[in-house]
């Protein structure tokens, strides 16, 4: 049975890192020793120092964490993993070093097997079909922008309403609905900081501090609040 925890940020303003979702993340690996973190999303500092500050938080909950970068096999490594978190950070450097190691279809019957998996911001958009609904610069080049397609939906994390004074261009709601207006038959889940998905017992549910925004072609976008049922982005 499918298991996901799907955060859109890891840290609030004023907030330490991974706070907001701290209870959340000790009931999701409840009975898990070890997890496999995959640390790629980073990009102006080390995958070591990645994995150092995943584990300051992940120690709390009496879980081990072990980054995929130190492995020769990291095919191998994720095979074998109890449960596989992806941090965030660019979307784009994330999911070309996933298709260097020929990882998306590994992790994906990994976790479809029933292998918990959780990842915040980027690593919540490689949960997706595809990464086309990240908010980052493609500062380099993945072979398309396929991903591991664990639900059906699209999630633009750090969703924004703000339209600030003096900005002419497009808002992030203008952008998605760019997007659905080329991909009419897709979901895209505007998931506000602080707020986070599960999947557990086929139950998909919204929690979190703050209401999503649900964007589909030919319907208005709207506003669904913490504790909403999500099944029908199943659809």
């Amino acid at each position: 049975m499918v298991k996901l925890l799907l955060i859109s940020n890891s840290t609030n303003a004023g907030e330490k890192f991974l706070e907001h979702p701290k209870e959340e993340l000790r009931r999701f690996f409840e009975g898990v020793k070890r997890v496999t973190f995959i640390p790629w999303a980073a990009v102006t500092f080390s995958y070591d120092e990645y994995e150092s500050k995943v584990q300051g938080r992940f120690a709390e909950m009496g879980v081990e964490v072990e980054s995929v970068h130190h492995y020769k096999n990291p095919q191998k490594a994720l095979q074998e993993a109890e449960a596989i978190v992806v941090g965030g950070g660019n979307t784009f450097k994330l999911l070309k070093t996933i298709q260097q190691h020929d990882l998306i279809e590994v992790v994906r019957r990994k976790v479809l097997s029933g292998t918990p998996y959780c990842g915040w911001s980027a690593g919540a958009n490689v949960a997706c079909p595809t990464i086309c609904t990240t908010n980052d610069m493609p500062i380099t080049e993945p072979i398309n922008f396929t991903a591991f397609n664990l639900v059906r939906f699209q999630i633009n994390p750090h969703y924004l309403d703000a339209n600030p004074d003096g900005h002419a261009g497009e808002t992030r709601e203008q952008r998605i609905m760019e997007y659905i207006a080329e991909e009419p038959h897709t979901y895209v889940v505007g998931l506000r900081e602080g707020s986070l998905i599960t999947l557990e017992d086929v139950k998909l549910t919204l929690k979190g501090s703050k209401p999503a925004r649900i964007f589909k072609a030919g319907k208005v976008p709207m506003e669904v609040q913490p504790g909403s049922d999500l099944d029908f982005l199943f659809d």
